[in-house]
């Protein structure tokens, strides 16, 4: 005999028994500020939590429509936010694994007739019961090009977006005026999509809350005069090309320990200490080339500084 259907639901205990709370706790303490971003994670989840307590009640629903836009400048955090929303779908049972699996136009559409199928077919069956995140989507259509093979991959996705919406969720992301142009072009796949979520930059405090949240995974920490260098390598590297948010500061950092290697090398008289081993310095930012002017001026001196480390 089937049991009588509850007449009340508590969100308050779904929400705790779910995980949901440990997904959204994980996305505050993962990322500095992007409270926009943190906002429509948060809605998102209690739309699905919601539509779990309708189906409880027998109340007439249907798989709700997952897939994805995430818009923004590079290193704003959206390939992070896709990993805690496959995990966020996956504790909410809308996908079965709540695996992440991240391509480019190149994972997806071949070189030649016959060759995008089923590099395009190979993906989506990896991607099955999870998220694929498709980066820079906008690149997979091509109208100046007549031989390419895009708009195959394209319409592959949309049919297996449309079909299997209650096993895989894909997610676009990509610069937004292109991403604009690009489902402008493609209709199909703006219809798709439910969810429009803008990243917005990082302000120069955030970026430098960042540095030091990364440096301290790593046991490294910055000096008073390194910390006051990192906040005018932010402002001045801002307004230079390829600018890329939490990505240009992870160079950064990487420059900074090369040189910080290579000081205490050329310095060293004797056993050094764990605390030099993880301090940076203040030189050891200011030599970056970003405050020498950046990338140009990097170009014009690249004859005469022949074998000088690049520095980001």
């Amino acid at each position: 005999m089937d049991e009588p259907r509850p007449t009340h639901v508590d969100l308050a205990a779904s929400f705790e028994n779910s995980g949901v709370r440990d997904v959204l706790r994980e996305l505050d303490e993962t990322l500095i500020g992007l409270e926009p971003v943190k906002s429509r994670i948060r809605e998102t989840a209690a739309l699905l939590l919601v539509d779990q307590a309708r189906r409880q009640l027998g109340l007439a629903t249907e798989t709700p429509t997952l897939h994805m836009s995430f818009t923004g400048n590079p290193g704003t955090g959206k390939t992070t936010v896709a990993l805690k929303m496959a995990d966020l779908l996956h504790r909410l049972g809308y996908v079965r694994k709540g695996h992440l699996v991240t391509v480019t136009r190149d994972d997806l559409v071949g070189q030649y007739i016959g060759h995008t199928a089923p590099k395009t077919k190979e993906v989506l069956k990896k991607a099955m019961g999870g998220v694929l995140f498709i980066d820079e989507a906008y690149y997979l259509y091509r109208p100046e090009n007549e031989r390419d093979y895009g708009q195959e991959a394209i319409e592959i996705l949309l049919q297996v977006m449309e079909n299997n919406r209650d096993d895989l969720v894909v997610i676009l992301a990509g610069y937004a005026d292109r991403m604009d142009r690009f489902f402008a072009s493609n209709p199909g796949f703006r219809s798709r999509i439910a969810h429009h979520i803008e990243f917005p930059d990082y302000t120069d405090p955030e970026l430098l809350h960042i540095s030091e949240k990364m440096l301290a995974s790593q046991n490294y920490r910055l000096d008073d005069g390194a910390r006051a260098a990192m906040r005018d390598y932010i402002a001045a590297r801002r307004h230079q090309p390829h600018f890329a948010n939490a990505r240009s500061v992870r160079n950064a950092l990487d420059r900074a320990r090369l040189r910080q290697a290579n000081r205490l090398f050329n310095e060293a008289k004797g056993p050094i200490d764990a605390d030099r081993l993880s301090l940076i310095t203040e030189p050891d930012i200011r030599a970056s080339r970003v405050f020498r002017g950046g990338l140009d001026v990097d170009r014009l001196d690249a004859g005469r500084a022949t074998g000088q480390a690049a520095a980001e």
